[in-house]
């Protein structure tokens, strides 16, 4: 099985006791969550993940290769909507009577998105 590449990510942040730091890590290995930067930094004796969080406000930067910015852009947006997907149901209900009363509205644009019933 061929192991896909898909890219490489730098963090620069301030940690307390090294001063700024900046390290470079596999895309697929740092993530934004709950206002912390989440980066996996390696794997503990048993095979875990060791990861580090950071607050948003210690990053200096994040940059990252990616083949297309616009699919990263889409990417974010498809995130975005399920994060709001899922808050809907959570607050609104929806899912479970089969039932959607909830009006769909487009992330970008604020508009009604054409899905609406």
């Amino acid at each position: 099985m061929v192991e896909e590449d898909f890219g490489q990510a730098t963090i620069a942040y301030e940690d307390p006791d090294e001063g700024t730091v900046e390290r470079t890590v596999q895309n697929e290995h740092v993530a934004y969550f709950q206002d912390h930067w989440i980066v996996k930094t390696g794997e503990d004796e048993e095979g875990r993940d060791i990861v580090r969080r950071i607050p948003a406000r210690r990053v200096y930067y994040v940059e990252r290769t990616v083949e297309r910015f616009e699919e990263e852009v889409k990417t974010l947006k498809d995130q975005v909507q399920s994060i709001t997907d899922d808050l809907r149901a959570k607050f609104l209900g929806g899912g479970d009577s089969g039932e959607d009363d909830v009006r769909r509205i487009d992330v970008e644009s604020g508009e009604p998105d054409e899905r609406s019933g």
